[in-house]
């Protein structure tokens, strides 16, 4: 792999992953639409593990993106979470049972996707389904944000409660499509049950850490019983970095955009790039 490809793909993890408008689906479309062929040359088998192994350098670049992001929430959560378990005689606080809410949210979308990883690998991420999700998950973004404002949803991240920490965390198991987007379903999710826009993307970042940091862990279990593949650490290290930078960025960015906006950008964006990649799938231009 080539350090641009590395540098391409690190920009496009990092602010994909956050952005609603998914981070698995864009890592398909980008290399099918430039035609880079990063493993064409490799063996089926090491092909996979090369793939696998610059994908959880990818995910760990964005893991310390929120990391960073979130730091002030995380310290609070950390410590209050913990409370629970090695200081029992003290009444647990809000805070620390909201932390526990959020590792809950990963549960169902990393049990099936631990289960279902290959099946999910081989079904699904084609070009043209992921273009169509893009476009369907978009539009339910949208209307659910509409509906949201009409009802004059305000609740905050102080109201998190288990039952919409499991509702939010359930829909995550869609975002195992390519195209549909983790953060964009969480977003979804969050304004149908009640929360203001801003609440509802730090709830996506928020609810991003278990299931991301699950993901590296898995992931990394891997990495290391395989090893690091020939050639590829510089890129992974470079796909870390860029990816890092990026989702920071992107969280930023979106945080400041949704006080005084709403989600239609980001599903205007979607909606022209599935369309640009029905047509290219229709006409055989890739």
């Amino acid at each position: 792999m080539s350090i641009l490809h590395a540098i391409v793909l690190g920009i496009v993890q990092g602010l994909t992953e956050f952005l609603p408008i998914s981070s698995s689906g864009h890592l398909v479309i980008v290399p099918w639409l430039f035609g880079w062929n990063d493993f064409e040359t490799m063996s089926t088998a090491r092909a996979i593990a090369t793939a696998r192994a610059f994908d959880t350098a990818l995910h760990l670049g964005t893991l310390a993106a929120v990391l960073i992001y979130l730091r002030k929430d995380l310290i609070v959560y950390v410590a209050q979470g913990s409370q629970i378990i090695f200081n029992r005689k003290q009444p647990a606080t809000q805070a620390g049972r909201r932390a526990w809410f959020l590792v809950l949210s990963a549960l169902p979308a990393g049990i099936v996707g631990a289960a279902f990883e290959d099946k999910i690998t081989e079904k699904l991420g084609s070009p043209a389904l992921i273009s169509v999700s893009l476009i369907i998950f978009g539009v339910v973004l949208i209307w659910a944000d509409r509906r949201a404002t009409a009802k004059n949803y305000l609740q905050t991240i102080e109201s998190l409660t288990m039952r919409n920490a499991l509702v939010i965390g359930a829909a995550q198991v869609l975002a195992l499509n390519p195209g549909t987007s983790r953060s964009g379903i969480t977003i979804t999710a969050a304004r149908l049950s009640g929360y203001s826009r801003d609440a509802a993307a730090r709830l996506s970042f928020l609810m991003s850490v278990p299931i991301i940091a699950g993901a590296v862990l898995f992931k990394l279990a891997k990495l290391v019983t395989d090893g690091i593949p020939d050639g590829l650490l510089m890129p992974m290290l470079v796909g870390i970095v860029v990816a890092g930078i990026s989702g920071w960025l992107a969280m930023w960015s979106m945080i400041r955009l949704v006080q005084t906006k709403t989600f239609a950008p980001y599903v205007f964006y979607r909606c022209i790039v599935g369309a640009g990649v029905l047509i290219a799938v229709a006409s055989n231009w890739r």
